[in-house]
């Protein structure tokens, strides 16, 4: 499937989003210095920025929970198959659903590869009815895959970074 012009647009303006809501509480936090965010070209994480005057790579990921909740979420037009999907996701738990999409993000990105010495993954929490409280909860049930390219896992915890960042690895 290719992408629109459009839609890699978003996707891209997604990225600088979380990355800069990642990066703002991330200095908050720490107190160190994350400046000057870019934008990369594949075979290297998404943004790129500066760490006290290091480059440090970040990939992002967005949590959606499934395909057919990133479509309502991001205000998509539903087929009819989309919204009978929806209803059976209301037969699963919140947690099982928060926990089963987030172990999926972590394989899918355990499995690239990185042209870069540094990469952080950061995950932005995108779905309305999970919280800071939900993820920490569930945050020592997390399956980390053994071998992937992450020197450290970070989640934003809602869409707009008003929950602040939770570290999920190490």
């Amino acid at each position: 499937m290719t992408e629109t012009n459009g839609s890699v647009e978003e996707k891209i303006a997604l990225e600088h989003q979380a990355a800069k809501l990642f990066m703002r509480h991330y200095e908050q936090e720490h107190g160190q210095r994350m400046r000057h965010i870019w934008h990369n070209e594949p075979k290297k994480p998404d943004v790129s920025c500066r760490l006290n005057g290091e480059r440090l790579d970040l990939e992002i990921a967005h949590l959606y929970g499934s395909e057919e909740e990133a479509m309502l979420i991001l205000g998509r037009q539903l087929t009819d198959q989309t919204r009978k999907a929806l209803i059976d996701l209301q037969h699963v738990s919140f947690d099982a659903r928060l926990l089963n999409a987030l172990n999926r993000i972590l394989r899918q990105k355990a499995e690239k590869t990185y042209e870069s010495d540094h990469v952080w993954l950061v995950i932005r929490n995108a779905h309305p009815a999970w919280s800071r409280t939900q993820i920490e909860a569930l945050q020592h049930h997390i399956a980390v895959p053994e071998h992937h390219p992450f020197e450290e896992i970070w989640m934003v915890t809602d869409w707009e970074g008003l929950g602040g960042i939770v570290r999920l690895y190490p």
